[in-house]
């Protein structure tokens, strides 16, 4: 039975609130005023609105914690306090395409004993606000769906792995890196996808709806709370050398860990080439 800490109770709340303005919008998603902020990467009002939605609500439950924001970037607070690490639109391209797949990802980090930086998140939630799933963990207590406990899949075969990935796309990603690793694992693998939400591909694979993933290019904010889910669930995150920090972001293995260990090798045999 999942215990709910306040923590948690914290992040649900506000990843619920807005996911709810999240949902209005979506619905109106044709009338939504866009900029660009880069190649290929869009930011809209609702993106806007939800980031700051999740930045009041936190900080009203946390007022001496501090934010690493995708879109407002990073707010100091207590340096002996946790800090939130916040994607308020994972999916924003799938969003303003009308496609209902995106997300809200938080996590909380704590800062290391010694003061020299960052350590472990202790904490994580993703909101998939369409069909009102809450993925979230805490540090030891499992990683669950609602209140049913989740575990990566129990596949030990590639032959039968379904394996999500996120594919390089105007101004963003290696090109030649990733086709040198699709070419590696693809011809073992079920299947290859890539649905445009790295935190929700990460909460899929803790519950065993994908069996392994890898991506590189990406931020602290779209993986943070993914990492720890995937953890949570028994599985295992690297990056593409094998090593686990507490977040990876430019570089992103994880699976079970039979798979894990096949796809590393794969990965890496790619790269050497």
């Amino acid at each position: 039975m999942a215990v709910i800490t306040g923590l948690i109770r914290v992040m649900e709340r506000a990843a619920r609130k807005a996911g709810g303005r999240l949902r209005r919008d979506f619905g109106e998603v044709e009338h939504l005023q866009v900029s660009r902020k880069g190649p290929a990467d869009f930011v809209s009002k609702a993106d806007m609105r939800a980031e700051r939605t999740l930045y009041d609500e936190l900080l009203s439950a946390r007022p001496d914690w501090g934010f690493v924001l995708e879109e407002a970037g990073t707010i100091e607070g207590d340096p002996t306090k946790p800090r939130w690490i916040i994607d308020p639109l994972d999916g924003t391209s799938n969003f303003l395409h009308g496609i209902p797949h995106f997300a809200i990802s938080i996590a909380a980090q704590e800062p290391k004993l010694d003061g020299s930086g960052w350590g472990d998140v202790v904490a994580g939630v993703i909101y998939q606000p369409i069909t009102d799933e809450t993925f979230w963990a805490e540090k030891s207590s499992g990683a669950w769906l609602h209140d049913a406990r989740l575990r990566v899949s129990a596949r030990r075969n590639l032959s039968e792995a379904l394996i999500a990935t996120g594919i390089p796309f105007q101004g963003a990603g290696d090109p030649a890196e990733w086709t040198k690793i699709y070419s590696a694992i693809g011809p073992q693998v079920a299947g290859i996808r890539r649905f445009g939400a790295a935190s929700l591909d990460l909460a899929w694979l803790a519950a065993g709806r994908f069996d392994g993933f890898w991506e590189s290019g990406l931020s602290d904010w779209d993986t943070a709370a993914g990492c720890l889910l995937v953890r949570e669930a028994g599985g295992f995150v690297s990056d593409y050398r094998g090593r686990s920090q507490p977040i990876h972001a430019r570089e992103v293995l994880a699976a079970n860990d039979a798979l894990h260990s096949k796809l590393h090798k794969l990965l890496a045999a790619s790269l050497k080439s």
